[in-house]
This record gives C-alpha cells, sequence and structure tokens, in this order.
C-alpha cells in the first residue's frame, strides 16, 4: 500500500474499542430546537425553492443533509467520533490570571483552549465527523477549501483516519504565505492547490478575470465544489458556514459550561469569539446561547469579526451563494456579496464574504453581538496574550483576544469573561513578525 492509497473505509470507521472519558460529550446540541423563529431556509440556486435533499445529495451523504435541516436539541455522536475525540477532548478551559494582572482588571477571565487538537484548531470537531459519515456512505474523496489552512489540514487528519483520500484548494495568500500547512495536508496525504487554479472551470474562469487575484475562500469554494460534482466517488466537505457544521462545533460551548461550573462559577457574563464563516464562534456561544433562551440567563455573546472583512457589522442580511461561481446553495446570511475579495490581511481564515446562516439569524434577532476588530489591535492583544500566557493565539483567535482586552478594562468587579481561543499560532508566525 503506497502513502497515497487508502484504508478500507469499513476498517476504519469501526470504533475500536477504547474507553472514551464521560467528559467527552456524547451528543451535539443544536440551537435550532431553541431559535424563537426558524432559519430561512436553503435555496436552490437553480429553481429559488427551499432545497431538498435531492438536491444537496451531489456535495453530501445522507447523513449530513439530515443534519443540516434538523430541529431535534441534541444528536448522538457516534462512538467511533468519541474515540477520537477523546485524543484531545474535552480541550482545557483555563483561568487567565497572567492576563488579568496584566490588565489590572478584577475581572475574571478565562479562555477555551482548542489549540490542544492534533492539527492546533477547532475544526477537527467537525472534520472527524463528516470524514466518518462520508466513509460511512462509502465515499472514497473529500475536496475541499480552505483559507489560513487549518481547515484542510483538520480535514487531511480525518480523512488518513477514516480511510479517505483528499484534495484541497487554498487561497492564493495563505499558500504563498504559510508553505508548512501545506506540508502539514501532504504529510496526512493530501494534495493541496493554490486557488484558483488551471485545474476546474470555475478557476480559470477567476484567473482570466482576475489575473492577479491573491484569492479568496469563495473562488476556493467553487474549485472544490465543482471537483467534487464532477467526480461520482467523491463529496464535497465545508470547514464552516453550513448548520451541521455550527451542530459539531457545539462541544467547545457544552464542555465550556460544565467547566466554568466546575471551576466554581455561576456562568459567563460575556463571551468573545471570533468571527469568519462561524464554526468556531457557533461551536462556543451556541450551547451559552441556547441556556439564555430556554433558562432566561443573560450571558453576552460576541462576535469579532477583522474589520477588513466586517460581514456581520457591514455586510447585507440577504440571501447570496456561498462561492464565487454560484455553484453553492443560495443563504440568508450577513454578506459583502459573494464577488468580494477581502485584502489578503493574516487571519486567512477569516476572509469570507459571508457568514453562518445560524449566526446570522442569531444576530439579526439580536440575540448575539458584533464588533469589528482592526488588524494591528487584534496582533497587539495577540502579542500580549502569550507575553502573558504563554500561548501565542492563532491570528484569528487574536480577534476574540482584543474584543476582551478591550472590555475587560473597563469590566466590573468580578465579572466572568470567556475567550475563544480557537487554535494556536505556532505554524503563523510569520503573520506576527511585522508587528515585533
Amino acid at each position: 500500500m503506497t502513502h497515497t492509497q487508502a484504508m478500507p473505509p469499513a476498517v476504519a470507521i469501526e470504533p475500536l474499542g477504547t474507553a472514551v472519558p464521560s467528559t467527552v460529550p456524547t451528543h451535539w446540541y443544536n440551537l435550532a430546537a431553541d431559535l424563537p423563529e426558524p432559519v430561512p431556509p436553503h435555496l436552490n440556486p437553480g429553481t429559488g425553492e427551499p432545497l431538498t435533499p435531492a438536491d444537496l445529495a451531489p456535495l453530501f451523504p445522507m447523513a449530513l443533509i439530515e443534519q443540516e435541516v434538523t430541529t431535534e436539541r441534541y444528536v448522538e455522536i457516534p462512538q467511533a467520533v468519541r474515540e477520537i475525540y477523546a485524543g484531545w477532548r474535552p480541550s482545557p478551559l483555563v483561568r487567565a490570571s497572567r492576563l488579568e494582572r496584566a490588565l489590572g482588571t478584577k475581572a475574571r477571565i478565562y479562555y477555551k483552549y482548542e489549540g490542544v487538537s492534533p492539527v492546533g484548531s477547532h475544526k477537527p470537531n467537525t472534520a472527524v465527523p463528516q470524514a466518518y459519515y462520508n466513509a460511512l456512505e462509502g465515499t472514497t474523496r473529500l475536496t475541499t477549501e480552505t483559507g489560513a489552512g487549518q481547515w484542510g489540514a483538520s480535514l487531511s487528519f480525518a480523512a488518513a483516519l477514516l480511510g479517505l483520500t483528499c484534495e484541497v484548494w487554498q487561497v492564493r495568500a495563505s499558500y504563498d504565505a504559510k508553505p508548512y500547512r501545506r506540508m502539514q495536508m501532504e504529510t496526512y496525504g493530501s494534495v493541496c492547490h493554490s486557488s484558483p487554479s488551471e485545474l476546474t472551470d470555475a478557476g480559470r474562469a477567476m484567473r482570466e478575470a482576475y489575473p492577479d487575484t491573491t484569492g479568496s475562500l469563495g473562488m476556493a469554494i467553487s474549485e472544490a465544489v465543482e471537483a467534487a460534482v464532477k467526480d461520482p466517488g467523491a463529496h464535497y466537505a465545508l470547514g464552516s458556514v453550513l448548520n451541521h457544521v455550527m451542530l459539531h462545533q457545539s462541544v467547545i460551548g457544552q464542555e465550556a459550561l460544565v467547566q466554568l461550573a466546575e471551576a466554581g462559577e455561576k456562568g459567563a457574563d460575556v463571551v468573545f469569539g471570533c468571527a469568519g464563516g462561524g464554526s468556531n464562534l457557533a461551536g462556543l456561544t451556541f450551547p451559552f446561547l441556547g441556556q439564555n433562551l430556554r433558562e432566561g440567563t443573560t450571558t453576552r455573546l460576541v462576535a469579532c469579526e477583522p474589520a477588513a472583512c466586517p460581514s456581520l457589522t457591514q455586510g447585507e442580511y440577504r440571501y447570496d451563494a456561498g462561492d464565487v461561481a454560484g455553484l453553492t446553495p443560495l443563504m440568508k446570511m450577513y454578506t459583502l456579496g459573494k464577488d468580494f475579495v477581502p485584502p489578503s490581511i493574516h487571519a486567512g481564515g477569516l476572509r469570507y464574504h459571508g457568514m453562518s446562516p445560524m449566526v446570522s439569524h442569531a444576530v439579526h434577532l439580536g440575540l448575539m453581538d458584533a464588533i469589528a476588530v482592526e488588524q494591528d489591535d487584534a496582533f497587539a492583544a495577540g502579542l500580549l496574550f502569550a507575553r502573558a500566557e504563554g500561548i501565542i493565539p492563532a491570528p484569528e483567535s487574536t480577534h476574540a483576544v482584543a474584543g476582551a482586552v478591550a472590555h475587560a478594562r473597563t469590566a466590573a468587579d468580578g465579572e466572568v469573561i470567556v475567550i475563544g481561543l480557537s487554535g494556536n499560532g505556532v505554524l503563523d508566525l510569520p503573520a506576527y513578525s511585522a508587528y515585533l
């Protein structure tokens, strides 16, 4: 068997029978069960009618399609997935005592650290179940896009464990700036292309229209979707935006609620998460939001997005395509327009023109706040955090840190602040160099 050949999926997806700590969640939490109004449905881009399972079947396995539309509050996590989760879950909730001292705040600051996963971010929380359900249905190949590279690396990791091959289109700005991410994907056995590429019709059209483009997630999505649709043995996997991704990421916030109670806290007063497509933010905040809706708690939830790509704070709430070529379903979301090409900011994982429909709906209903963070402020906060707590945050995570730091400077005594530290920046150090 060569390094490019996959194990038979029937072998790879069977539970190993290893012990899984009871603290690893047994179910994913679905905010759709508790929202006061349902999320507007996705639409078929050709007919403008609500999507049917048949519309999504060329892209996703049926189990994920069912999760995309379910309104059940809890969805059971397969044992094989829990076994893989147990390699790093539950992720730690850490009291940031040294950061508190550096800020001179009387607030109590905690961070939920997802950088302990094998690839260094929260993305495997959904990569593993997506690969699992695809393998279960007989898919042999996955295609996807990636910005900073953490999603591409995570799907490559999951595909390797579950017997699939994986092909990744990475936004050109990140592909050029972060070669170690490509090497990480290749180490797991995947192939990574710079996007837009010459390998797809969509890529060639975009290169002709924008010959000097640095790429965008919307462009890379078009290429990955096209490649999947043309191969009957392939499916597409998305690392953010869609409802089933928000569902899988809910392990973050579910754990945080339990861990806060174990730390002697009655809850959180305010929670800060970085916001690009919405997966880390939703995973952390949706369990808190569900508690607000069911039990009347008043935790404030804050989406921290980059000022260079401000979909929530400056976008329009309307139906839009998730990709440049218009191959994906139309989604009701805050969007800057599918043709928006953000500047090549260092936080490559946040360079998306739209926001998750579920996150957008929560913001639209006034259930969640949003702020835009300038890049200089984000990296200043990242350096402050690294020098106080010892962990170098991923450039994306620095936006949440910046939001929390600004709030903590004027926070009331005893206020409880939670930061979503979605990953580490060990492979993103060149992004920090301009600020040293």
